[in-house]
Order: structure tokens, then C-alpha cells, then sequence
């Protein structure tokens, strides 16, 4: 066993509980407002508009478990965090980026257009389209919450030491969640590109939080 992988169950130890209950109440309350927004707009639903990009790339149904799978992804940072403090730190600027992707769903709703799909055959088709219909698309916080994850958990791959053949195939697997939402056609480009800034963003900040408490005399 490489040695850095020996440093993992000491991260994910301390305040496991809180971690557990935190992460799934976090979820449970996200998707309330969600769906309650996706079922219930306010104002008219904009059609976002196709790019070449869109246009280019295939409708892939096999990519639904990759689409599926940010559910464990950004479960995986916060599973790291040692200290109870940055864990609520970690929260709070996760919580933003979630509650700035919502308010842009409540101001401005916004839904892939509509597309001649066949999902015949391919199973968990009729579950994904009946549960996340192609709603509150601008910016997309499956990518956002992707962008986010990714990059602090590349941060503690680094802090862990680990190879870069550990960080490359994170960073594969954010990318290929992010490129999952344009293929099963749950989100198009324009979607990505604001989820990725808003995930980027709200990274940022986080790392700035914690340069501040870092400089703070002990």
C-alpha cells in the first residue's frame, strides 16, 4: 500500500458522525429547494440557446452513471476534513455556491430546449428524466458542485502527498462528470461554462478563508 494512502483513514476519523449526518442533511435540503424551484418557476422559463459545441458532441445515454456519480464525488472532500472548523468552513462556502445557483433558478429560470432523444433501452433513463427534468440549467450546479469538490480535493491529494497519477485520475473523473451533463443532454455548454465559473469561484473563496485563518496568530 503506497504510503500516502495510509494517511486517509486518520482524515476521514475524526467527527465521521457529524460528516455522515452533515453531508445527507446538506443533500436532503438542497434538493428540497431544487425541485421545489424546478416544479414551481416564478417567472417565464428561458430556453437556453445551443452552441457549436452542443452541436458537436453525441447523445451519449451511457454516460448516466458518470452523471450519476458527482453524488459520491462531492461527498469525498468534506469526508476528508479533519477539523471541525474548517468542516463548517467547507460547508458555508459550498452552501454559497448552492444558494447562488438557486437564486439564479428562482430570478431567471432557465431549461435545456427541448430534444428528439431516444432513451429507449437504456436503463435509469425513465428514472433520470422523470426526477431531474432538463430544468434550472443556468448555471449548472451538477457542474458547479463538481468544479468545487474537484478542486479541494485536489488541494488535500496534495496536502496527502499523493502521486500525480491519484490527482490526474481526480481530475479525469470531475472532467468526465462535467462533460456527462452536456452528453446525456441535461445541460448544455453554456450551462457548464457558468456552473464552472460559479465552482471556481466559490473555491476561491474558500482558499481565501482559509489563507486568512492560516495567517491569524494562534
Amino acid at each position: 500500500m503506497a504510503a500516502w494512502t495510509t494517511r486517509l483513514w486518520p482524515r476521514v476519523r475524526p467527527n465521521f458522525l457529524l460528516k455522515a449526518v452533515g453531508i445527507t442533511g446538506f443533500m436532503t435540503l438542497f434538493f428540497i429547494a431544487y425541485f421545489h424551484l424546478l416544479n414551481h418557476p416564478i417567472r417565464p422559463v428561458t430556453a437556453m440557446p445551443l452552441t457549436i459545441v452542443d452541436h458537436s458532441l453525441p447523445f451519449l445515454p451511457a454516460a448516466l452513471p458518470l452523471y450519476a456519480s458527482l453524488w459520491l464525488y462531492v461527498s469525498l472532500p468534506p469526508t476528508l476534513i479533519v477539523g471541525r472548523r474548517e468542516l463548517e468552513r467547507y460547508g458555508a462556502a459550498i452552501g454559497m455556491v448552492c444558494a447562488t445557483g438557486l437564486a439564479c433558478f428562482l430570478l431567471w429560470p432557465t431549461a435545456v430546449p427541448a430534444m428528439r432523444l431516444d432513451w429507449q433501452g437504456f436503463p435509469g433513463s425513465d428514472l433520470l428524466q422523470g426526477i431531474d427534468a432538463a430544468g434550472n440549467a443556468c448555471p449548472s450546479l451538477h457542474v458547479a458542485t463538481a468544479a468545487f469538490s474537484g478542486a479541494w480535493l485536489d488541494r488535500q491529494l496534495r496536502e496527502l502527498a499523493a502521486p500525480n497519477a491519484a490527482r490526474a485520475l481526480s481530475a479525469l473523473w470531475g472532467f468526465g462528470i462535467v462533460l456527462s451533463t452536456m452528453l446525456t443532454r441535461q445541460h448544455v455548454f453554456l450551462d457548464v461554462a457558468a456552473g464552472t465559473v460559479l465552482g471556481l469561484g466559490g473555491a476561491a473563496v474558500l482558499v481565501a478563508w482559509e489563507a486568512r485563518r492560516a495567517s491569524v496568530p494562534a
